[in-house]
């Protein structure tokens, strides 16, 4: 099995990997920080603003299973990309809506798919995308921070009629 990488932010990092994990190819997700300038960061630095960072999910994924393009119609779906630094009550540059390639295909099919969601939002899309530089895991406590605590996330919903018309799921029955 080949796998891919690619790093996603949505606002707060419990609830991109918790959505992430639960697409079907998806391989593995780890949360961290990317897109700033601090090498390996704190979680209190990149709550202090000063980082550059963005809260992040690095995904892992078999393309044979789910491919890229369905990945980011999840992403698309999972969130509000048109919120500037912030994803519902929660505010700051560390929420902003990215997406960090791993590859120059990666960087080409992200802002196609970036300008075919436009149509779908009335407010202009702020997503970041670019190459990604570097990815630093966050502090254990905060991998799988939702299955080890028995919560469920505030701010992302699992976008079930998504996978189901990606393929990715069977469509549930009427």
């Amino acid at each position: 099995m080949k796998e891919e990488k690619v790093t996603f932010g949505a606002g707060c990092f419990w609830g991109v990997e918790y959505v992430f994990r639960r697409v079907p190819g998806v391989v593995d997700a780890q949360v961290g920080y990317s897109g700033g300038i601090t090498k390996d960061p704190t979680y209190q630095e990149v709550c202090s603003h000063t980082t550059g960072h963005a809260e992040v999910s690095q995904v892992t994924f078999d393309p044979e299973r789910v491919s890229f393009d369905q990945l980011l119609e999840v992403f698309w779906a999972m969130h509000d990309p048109t919120q500037v630094n912030r994803q519902g009550p929660d505010v700051g540059d560390q929420y902003r809506s990215a997406i960090f390639t791993h590859t120059p295909e990666q960087l080409a099919k992200a802002e196609a798919s970036r300008d075919r969601a436009q149509a779908r939002f009335a407010r202009p899309i702020t997503t970041e995308i670019r190459p990604l530089t570097a990815f630093y895991p966050a502090e254990g406590y905060h991998q799988a921070y939702y299955e080890k605590n028995g919560h469920t996330p505030y701010c992302h919903v699992v976008p079930t009629k998504v996978l189901e018309e990606q393929g990715l799921i069977p469509a549930a029955r009427t």
